[in-house]
């Protein structure tokens, strides 16, 4: 497994976050739109960029393919990838709770 005290980058997170049931390229695109209000658009570059990273570390498995077709295809998140995600839930949590402390800069 990756170095879990590297923090996850915002667009991995949410594909991590959307691949804990299987879904295609367009509908993590999707997701994260909606999770976020619009603020975070991942565009098809940088996702399928993130896709192959996440297949590479072991994060994500290919869940299903159509075939015939480039564009079918469906991930889902590994039990390696939840634990990397549950590292980082973990780091955000303590960033908010030290960050808390400091109520007087917010």
């Amino acid at each position: 497994m990756e170095n879990k005290s590297q923090p996850l980058t915002e667009a991995l997170f949410y594909i991590l976050l959307a691949a804990r049931k299987p879904v295609h390229g367009y509908g993590i695109i999707q997701e994260v739109d909606e999770l976020t209000g619009g603020r975070v658009h991942l565009g098809p570059g940088t996702l399928y960029g993130a896709i192959n990273s996440l297949l590479d570390k072991g994060w994500i498995v290919l869940y299903s393919a159509q075939a015939g077709s480039r564009k079918k295809k469906e991930y889902v998140i590994t039990p390696a990838g939840r634990a990397v995600f549950a590292a980082e839930m973990d780091r955000l949590r303590e960033l908010v709770a030290n960050g808390e402390k400091m109520e007087d800069l917010a």
